[in-house]
């Protein structure tokens, strides 16, 4: 296996010379193939090898390790590699009326104290045209020209049920030897100006809570947040997006890791374990990838890099059907309305991109309506 930068040979295939079925992962300009292991025991990480790690929020973990690791970019598009959804064939697990509903329930929630922040999450699903030939690298490659992310990538096992297409803003964690970082996203909007005091409130919550969760794994008195609600441009929005890093303790491994800091703090609440049971009772879906984790861990170097599995397609075969996750923090300023247009304001941008062939304009977006269908607006 090598996991060193490799010039790329003459002749080496390419996007479309690819069958959309063969082991894969991509996560920026590296690109994973030759499929050796694959493992549900998150103390492999610790071993040795270049792993494609994807854990469902639901908690099912799985490790590809693979054996020849090289520099590749995207590929450029290749016409009709990507037959996605008609557009209008979008539906939500949870409409306009369930989601603002799902809102008000929280925020009574938050009066009883019993919360001080609930992510409320849907999923969107519509069927693919062509199961048999949807490839998620081949929309890994339209989202890199579409809604460029600092942690984009592709991870496609389908003998193991998983087939990603990941367009990632949010670090979940970074490693470096024993120093591992994590970059929290709370608050969202279309520019700078729409950002609230009740964004830079929930971000404070959440950061505090990652400190917690990293405090469990890491030396005393070595977590810290070297940055707090930095404002971050974004295709089509911003994020306030802070910095929390620790240095984790002798014999820390990824199993301790993944137990302290999972599910991330930003996409469950505040405190987590009764935000996960009120998200429980009003989500009708499981979220699957989405919100989970989805990166690389190189056990050779002791680095890694896993993002929160946000602005995230994959491929249910079962259904023949893709999905996408979208969602909001949800604090006792919540506005129903405006938790609503958030969730459409994620989701828009790259719907447009995965349906069918289209071209993206700055204000196209998907909304559900009342019987959970999709509508271009």
């Amino acid at each position: 296996m090598s996991t060193t930068p490799d010039p790329i040979m003459d002749g080496a295939p390419r996007l479309a010379d690819v069958h959309p079925l063969t082991p894969m992962a991509r996560f920026g300009g590296l690109l994973a193939t030759d499929l050796r292991d694959v493992t549900h025991d998150p103390e492999a990480l610790d071993s040795s090898g270049f792993w494609a790690v994807c854990a469902d929020f639901e908690g099912r973990l799985t490790c590809a390790r693979f054996g020849d690791v090289r520099p590749d970019p995207v590929p450029a598009p290749v016409p009709g590699a990507w037959r996605g959804p008609a557009a209008g064939d979008w539906t939500s697990s949870l409409d306009r009326a369930a989601y603002t509903a799902g809102v008000r329930r929280i925020r009574e929630h938050i009066a009883r104290g019993e919360v001080y922040q609930a992510n409320l999450c849907r999923v969107m699903s519509a069927p693919l045209p062509d199961p048999a030939r949807a490839d998620v690298d081949a929309l890994t490659a339209l989202l890199a020209r579409g809604n460029p992310a600092p942690y984009a990538g592709t991870i496609r096992l389908p003998a193991h049920g998983v087939e990603i297409a990941t367009a990632s803003p949010e670090l979940y964690l970074r490693r470096t030897g024993a120093v591992v970082e994590s970059g929290p996203i709370k608050g969202t909007g279309r520019t700078a100006a729409d950002l609230l005091e009740k964004d830079h409130a929930e971000n404070v919550m959440i950061v505090d809570l990652v400190r917690n969760d990293l405090g469990r794994v890491c030396a005393t008195g070595s977590v810290t947040v070297p940055a707090l609600c930095a404002v971050e441009d974004h295709p089509g929005l911003v994020h306030l997006v802070s910095t929390v890093s620790g240095e984790l303790r002798d014999g820390a491994g990824w199993a301790a890791l993944l137990a302290a800091t999972f599910p991330p703090g930003s996409v469950t609440g505040a405190p987590k374990s009764s935000a996960l049971r009120i998200i429980e009772a009003l989500e009708t879906a499981p979220r699957g990838p989405y919100c989970g984790g989805i990166g690389w861990v190189d056990a050779d170097r002791r680095t890694a890099e896993l993002a929160v599995g946000i602005r995230t397609f994959w491929i249910d075969r079962a259904a023949g059907a893709l999905r996408f996750g979208t969602g909001a923090g949800i604090t006792w300023g919540s506005d129903p309305e405006r938790e609503w247009d958030e969730t459409e304001l994620k989701a828009s941008r790259l719907v447009a991109i995965a349906s069918e062939e289209s071209e993206v304009s700055s204000d196209h977006s998907v909304e559900s309506g009342a019987n959970g269908k999709a509508i271009s607006r």
